[in-house]
């Protein structure tokens, strides 16, 4: 019998109950990286089955799709993360010929109303791990400023201001819409002559 650990306070956007991670089982399988972080599966499942309701294996077909099939999500990391939304009353799942048929509660739209930025940063994210997963790997340099940004952003930890994190998430977001944009052409810059 496991106990339930999973208050219900939320720290910040996008961030799921405490404990989510660890009852959400990590993405381990030998198919390379992690790809959702913790509250982001949570957010995306909940989108999906608001869009229409529908069972697991449905889910996992969907998300596949949305990777063009370069990564499927395993089932050991697609249900627990559907017991955790039907624990939290976001999702309702009705069992009919022994399937579960998930579909959203009042609760779970609303949640999705308040969380619309966070969800455009997970749908932007899928975007950066499909062109990863197809086998592009990171130069060293890249990889290098990569962790540089993971260790600024755990020195800065304890020291978040509301104007703090607005600056950097502006700046994280800035950066990552750069990166997926790529190079400026030169065609737009004529134009203007």
């Amino acid at each position: 019998m496991r106990e339930h650990h999973h208050p219900h306070h939320h720290r910040g956007h996008g961030d799921g109950p405490e404990g989510f991670e660890r009852r959400g089982g990590r993405e381990r399988g030998g198919r390379g990286p992690r790809v959702f972080a913790p509250g982001d599966l949570k957010l995306l499942l909940l989108a999906l089955i608001a869009d229409e309701p529908c069972h697991g294996y449905d889910l996992i077909r969907q998300i596949e799709t949305m990777f063009d099939g370069v990564y499927s999500p395993s089932p050991g990391v697609i249900y627990p993360t559907l017991t955790f939304l039907e624990e939290s009353e976001m999702i309702q799942g009705d069992a009919e010929g022994g399937k579960k048929r998930y579909s959203a509660t009042d609760t779970g739209r609303l949640f999705l109303k308040e969380q619309a930025i966070a969800l455009d940063g997970v749908r932007m994210r899928i975007e950066v791990s499909k062109r990863s997963l197809r086998g592009h790997d990171r130069p060293a340099e890249i990889h290098e400023a990569v962790h540089n940004l993971r260790h600024a952003l755990q020195m800065h930890n304890g020291r978040w201001s509301p104007e703090e994190i607005l600056r950097v998430r502006d700046l994280l977001n800035n950066t990552a819409k750069a990166i997926v944009d790529g190079p400026a052409t030169p065609s737009s810059q004529e134009k203007a002559e």
